[in-house]
């Protein structure tokens, strides 16, 4: 039997128009439209911080999101949701690039 483990789902987004906080508003409040997703136990949306410069920081994206699921059969369940393909029509005019990370906890 194979043990479930959790998920987390980390996005960075890059803006065509990263200067405009309209558009970081504007997918900002597409995000928290995901939170409508039963299987997303956490949610976390923010910007980057402005800590010190370092050589291994990368804070060039415009917003983040990152969240937590149960198992792998959540994240698939957030996936193939109506919501987050209503994000995507609605908000993917604003992003010139996507990056997504998704990790199994360990």
């Amino acid at each position: 039997m194979q043990t479930l483990k959790p998920v987390i789902h980390h996005v960075l987004f890059w803006l065509k128009n990263p200067k405009s906080q309209a558009d970081v508003d504007r997918l900002i409040a597409g995000l928290k439209t995901l939170e409508k997703i039963e299987t997303i136990k956490k949610m976390h949306i923010g910007i980057p911080a402005s800590t010190e410069k370092r050589d291994v920081v990368d804070n060039s994206y415009s917003v983040s999101e990152l969240m937590f699921f149960d198992d792998l059969a959540g994240q698939k369940y957030y996936q193939d949701h109506p919501v987050h393909k209503e994000f995507i029509n609605s908000c993917s005019h604003l992003w010139e690039k996507v990056v997504v990370y998704d990790m199994i906890d360990v």
